[in-house]
């Protein structure tokens, strides 16, 4: 019986030794790895190479048996993201193009802070910037020299914040120290309001900056636009930091900045382009679209708040309708209206008085 399951283990033996087949796999899976420096997930190597689980944990403790660095240590490692098993390069075993990688990734991470050029802000970004790039290898750092002109970010509307420089030096101090505020902050209409305020957040919305944090005049947190903020003054009143609080609790829901009652929105999407346009975007996270006959489609969300979404829908003109509430769809239609009475035709003026007057007054004929 020994004998019977010794030969059972030779045969079982036999049939995992590595064949051509394994190795062309094989090599295929660490090409695949060498462009991919943020990892692989294990389903696609398997769909990719069409393996089995089971034999791409067989190739990966060969890999980790064969393949090492001067130190003994595998040049691979498996980790997860979120729910998925990912493979990857080690640190040591790298290739040097994740270096590149590395870099678009800071880049365009920095390229959030374009809109705070001249700002207290965009110069400690940059410092970073420079610093990441001198700590790049020299041969590296050539390859890097047009990085800046390969990709790029192109800004929309931003807000321009090189006069904010005094006022944004003092948010991110007591943001940073738990530090307590006074800020002389400018009204849309009217003379404005000065505030004892508690910043608990500085925000980033569409090109903006705004600080949410609690105003001890109103007594609740609020958010505060910084290009309205005439003056900051730091204080020497210390505030402690609240545990329970998250910055998404107070803007989760809300469609742009601007919180104000919830409501149930759905809007009649009139065209396939529009839809195609609408459904490759997340414009709110309740967002369904309902598809109709024609190509068109509803889009309904719960929003808290409609001061800026009936503007959004503005800049779509024809090709989107308010269903409801009935609300939202009075005052769409209403500054729809104003618009179009703006842009009436009138008739051309005459050219001439006279032939103005020849055309008010026929010709008699003798």
């Amino acid at each position: 019986m020994a004998e019977r399951a010794a030969k059972r283990g030779r045969r079982g033996a036999a049939a995992r030794k590595p064949t051509y087949g394994a190795a062309a796999r094989l090599a295929r899976l660490l090409y695949g790895l060498q462009s991919r420096p943020r990892g692989w997930s294990f389903a696609a190597i398997e769909a990719e190479l069409a393996i089995s689980e089971r034999t791409l944990l067989r190739y990966l403790a060969a890999c980790r048996r064969e393949l090492v660095d001067a130190e003994g240590h595998p040049i691979l490692e498996s980790f997860r993201s979120g729910e998925r098993r990912m493979l990857r390069f080690a640190e040591s075993g790298r290739m040097e193009e994740s270096a590149a990688y590395q870099v678009l990734f800071f880049y365009f991470a920095s390229s959030v802070f374009q809109f705070l050029d001249g700002t207290v802000i965009k110069e400690g970004v940059a410092d970073l910037w420079d610093r990441f790039l001198r700590s790049v290898p020299t041969a590296q750092r050539a390859r890097l020299a047009d990085f800046q002109r390969k990709f790029y970010a192109v800004p929309y509307a931003m807000k321009d914040y090189r006069a904010f420089d005094a006022q944004l030096d003092t948010i991110i101090f007591c943001l940073a120290n738990n530090r307590r505020m006074r800020v002389d902050y400018a009204a849309m209409l009217g003379s404005g309001k000065e505030h004892e305020f508690d910043p608990y957040s500085l925000l980033m919305y569409r090109g903006g900056l705004y600080v949410l944090g609690r105003s001890h005049r109103r007594r609740q947190i609020i958010t505060l636009a910084v290009e309205r903020m005439r003056r900051v003054e730091r204080l020497s009143a210390m505030f402690e930091y609240p545990a329970g609080y998250a910055p998404e609790k107070y803007t989760e829901g809300i469609f742009g900045i601007i919180e104000g009652p919830q409501a149930q929105v759905e809007l009649l999407i009139k065209d396939a382009q529009t839809r195609a346009y609408l459904e490759s975007r997340r414009i709110h996270p309740t967002q369904q679209f309902r598809a109709r006959r024609g190509g068109g489609a509803v889009l309904s969300m719960t929003v808290r708040g409609t001061d800026e979404l009936k503007y959004w829908i503005l800049g779509f003109g024809p090709h989107l309708e308010v269903l409801r509430p009935a609300g939202l769809r009075a005052e769409v239609a209403k500054l729809l209206r104003s618009a179009a009475e703006a842009y009436e035709v009138s008739p051309d003026p005459p050219s001439h008085p006279k032939a103005a007057a020849s055309r008010r007054t026929p010709k008699l004929r003798r």
